[in-house]
């Protein structure tokens, strides 16, 4: 009878084992599912529209303000004028805000300092964790420029959820991170030896300065270059000076309003990647405030990320805004606006999941 006995028991444990991957295989499957429908509305531009629509409406009911029509009367056919020079500048900056908000979620989780982390980056010592993070930071930032340089560029093979980017596109975002970080590193060596708050405060002046702006812009555009065996063209013409570029008002809006969908996105592609987590129930999660806080506080960091990478879009002059600085001195006022942009792309993205099922 105990041999009998002890037969059944291990049959039992035998097939809650052999349950177990069948019970991951099926998890991953449904994970797989859930970031192909997100993927698909990413690259959607009428979904960008009506999702930019809704977030610009969600600021301005938190700020007790009634939303403007949109788009504008008109707005579809008008045009704004941008520096040629600005753009390019723009363009090249987003590697850089990615490592500021990496790097600023790695200080705070670990009580290094800033010079810490980017000796560890610089010098390939960061494990690979650290690596995957920094690299999904770089991936929200981009996504955040591209609607500001053209919409048309996020139906683009590249402009996908990051878990489905191939091995190249994956290393571009690494070698931006480690340029940045490169550049950053040799800007903080007078404050190599102090606390983190100081260092905190030169990243801060850095950030908010045109000239650095320009600086570290052609450093990552060099970087891009070097990065693809390829010889670095200069970043800047004469004619950049005083060149404009004519883009579309409406797609100018939209790309202002959609951000906080990229770093709504990269968080959830993250977490179903590091953490087996469904997006669905992550947004789930979001929506009734029951998200872990340190899980919130990476969205947080995400979306902060992808509005940085906007604003030098919008006039270089807005980095120098007083809110415009390391994630480390924000207020719960601004941290807040954040969050309202992550609940409402949340609730939209939630919503249209289910639709389409």
């Amino acid at each position: 009878m105990k041999t009998l006995y002890s037969f059944f028991l291990l049959f039992f444990v035998s097939s809650l084992a052999a349950c177990d991957p069948e019970k991951e295989i099926n998890m991953q499957e449904q994970i797989n599912a859930e970031l192909k429908k997100i993927d698909s509305l990413l690259r959607d531009s009428d979904y960008n529209i009506s999702m930019a629509k809704a977030l610009e409406a969600a600021y301005y009911h938190a700020s007790g303000e009634p939303a403007p029509a949109f788009p504008a009367l008109g707005e579809d056919s008008a045009t704004t004028t941008v520096s040629a020079k600005e753009e390019k500048i723009a363009t090249n900056l987003s590697g850089f805000y990615a490592l500021e908000c990496g790097l600023g979620y790695l200080c705070n989780q670990t009580n290094e300092t800033p010079v810490a982390w980017l000796k560890k980056i610089t010098n390939n010592s960061a494990d690979s964790n650290t690596v995957l993070l920094l690299n999904r930071f770089a991936n929200a930032t981009w996504k955040a420029a591209q609607p500001f340089r053209y919409l048309k560029r996020i139906r683009r093979a590249t402009f996908t959820v990051a878990n489905f980017l191939p091995p190249d596109e994956v290393i571009k975002d690494h070698h931006q991170i480690m340029h940045a970080a490169s550049k950053l590193l040799y800007s903080l060596q007078n404050v190599a030896d102090s606390n983190t708050s100081v260092q905190m405060q030169k990243i801060r002046s850095l950030m908010q300065s045109k000239t650095y702006a320009a600086e570290i812009a052609e450093a990552m555009h060099a970087g891009y270059y070097i990065g693809q065996q390829q010889t670095p063209p200069p970043l800047f013409s004469k004619e950049d000076d005083t060149a404009s570029i004519h883009k579309s008002s409406l797609e100018q809006r939209i790309a202002i309003n959609v951000a906080g969908f990229y770093a709504l996105e990269c968080g959830l592609s993250y977490f179903a990647e590091t953490k087996d987590i469904l997006p669905s129930a992550l947004l789930k999660s979001i929506l009734t405030d029951s998200i872990n806080k340190e899980d919130k506080i990476l969205f947080l960091r995400f979306a902060n990320a992808a509005w940085k990478s906007g604003q030098p879009f919008r006039g270089l002059a807005r980095i120098e805004r007083d809110n415009f600085i390391p994630f480390y001195f924000l207020d719960e006022a601004e941290v807040e606006k954040d969050m309202v942009q992550i609940k409402a792309a949340a609730k939209k993205l939630m919503d249209d999941m289910k639709a389409t099922r």
